[in-house]
């Protein structure tokens, strides 16, 4: 008996160690076929600008508001707003759809504050996680119930926004949007691949501030566009990721989607407040989509929620409660209205003294579209070479296609940053 038990002994020692050999194998071989992600092309910006230990560095690669001293900002309505909700409000899980009252001011935002779409509650609405989550929902929304089209996007565009409907299974094409001889709108070559599109086709749009060109169409341009939306049946959804941002006026730079609502469209908005708020961090949002009818409208909500809610159940609170506590209130209201318009203005001024200064260098090229475009960002028409070079020679960081974030200048940087441009592109 001694030897059959140490016999039996041997054999499991023997199971346990193939055992183990075969889950270390198994194991190990679950997750090799994963290669590294690419670096996304605006946060690699600023990891290298983070690295760099040059005093002079610059960065005017990331989309985020800074005052005169480079500082992030968070405006005093925000704080106001956070005084009040702090310590008086629970932590509940919030309905799938959002905070209806954050819901219900975001769309007076976007369609008018007396909209006859809001009354007649024809306007399938839910908070998002920022634009991003807005255009990822919608995006789903469109794979789910139109599984068989595909959507326009411009070039160029947001990276994100290709990786978002590439995500969502929905096929990409792009219409012609930028003119880089003339650093402007390629107008007749949009209008072109808006005529030649399939009947009833998705397009997205951005309603002001273009990211990455700050090229937008005038307001008898998107006339043209809208009626010939019109004539072919196509389906816009704008994606307004800087209402007030551009201009200062957030009725103004609702414009493009005010006259396809005066047009009769309907149409589905990205909102956010990631910009006009300084709420970058909150991620809070609203996709809508308008309807036939208050009937219909209530169902596309209901399947909305729905692809919302194995994606992240319900959207977060905190950024929520900041924002209806503004718009909510028309003192903190008018108070953040005129933030937007000091963040916009100071936007514009940077504009100005950019153009300035590279003209009273002398520089042999025209620098008119500096102040011709608007919004976050200028479509420099920099070379990825003379991107490279300013950041080599001069320690300035920008995404390679030259597009420059001038949140990021400052009138301490803006003639360093003019001298730089000058240098790299004197000889183009």
């Amino acid at each position: 008996m001694a030897g059959f038990g140490k016999a039996m002994a041997c054999r499991e020692h023997v199971r346990i160690r193939l055992g183990t050999r075969f889950m270390s194998s198994s194991s190990s071989s679950w997750w090799q076929s994963v290669e590294p992600a690419p670096k996304d092309p605006i946060l690699g910006v600023t990891e290298a600008f983070l690295a760099d230990p040059s005093p002079d560095k610059v960065n005017v690669g990331v989309g985020a508001y800074r005052d005169d001293n480079g500082k992030p900002v968070v405006l005093q309505s925000v704080r106001e707003a956070e005084r009040r909700i702090a310590g008086n409000l629970n932590m509940e899980y919030l309905p799938m759809g959002g905070s209806m009252k954050m819901v219900e001011e975001t769309l007076k935002l976007a369609y008018g504050e007396q909209s006859e779409f809001i009354k007649d509650k024809r306007i399938a609405a839910v908070q998002s996680l920022s634009g991003t989550g807005a255009c990822r929902l919608f995006a789903d929304f469109q794979k789910r119930f139109r599984p068989d089209s595909q959507i326009y996007i411009p070039d160029p565009t947001w990276a994100n926004h290709h990786n978002i409907w590439r995500d969502a299974q929905v096929p990409q094409r792009t219409y012609h949007y930028y003119h880089p001889e003339s650093k402007g709108l390629d107008f007749s070559a949009l209008m072109d691949d808006i005529k030649n599109a399939p009947n009833g086709s998705f397009f997205l749009l951005h309603a002001c501030a273009h990211n990455p060109t700050g090229v937008d169409p005038s307001e008898e341009q998107w006339r043209e566009i809208s009626h010939q939306f019109k004539v072919k049946g196509h389906f816009a959804f704008f994606d307004m990721a800087y209402q007030g941002f551009a201009s200062g006026d957030p009725d103004r730079d609702a414009k493009s989607i005010r006259i396809f609502l005066q047009d009769g469209h309907h149409i589905g908005i990205s909102q956010s407040y990631a910009k006009n708020m300084g709420l970058y961090g909150q991620r809070v949002g609203c996709l809508s989509v308008l309807c036939e009818d208050e009937k219909q409208a209530v169902t596309v909500k209901s399947q909305l929620q729905q692809l919302a809610r194995p994606m992240y159940s319900n959207p977060p609170v905190h950024g929520a409660l900041v924002v209806s506590t503004i718009l909510g209130d028309p003192e903190l209201k008018k108070l953040w209205l005129k933030e937007v318009k000091v963040m916009a203005d100071r936007i514009i001024g940077m504009r100005t003294m950019l153009r300035e200064n590279l003209e009273k260098l002398g520089s042999p090229l025209s620098w008119k579209h500096i102040t011709d475009q608007i919004g976050m960002f200028c479509y420099s028409g920099m070379t990825p070479e003379q991107v490279d070079r300013l950041t080599k020679e001069f320690h300035i960081y920008m995404t390679r296609n030259g597009r420059i974030s001038m949140a990021g200048i400052n009138t301490s940087n803006v003639g360093y940053l003019a001298n730089a441009i000058n240098e790299v592109t004197k000889s183009a």
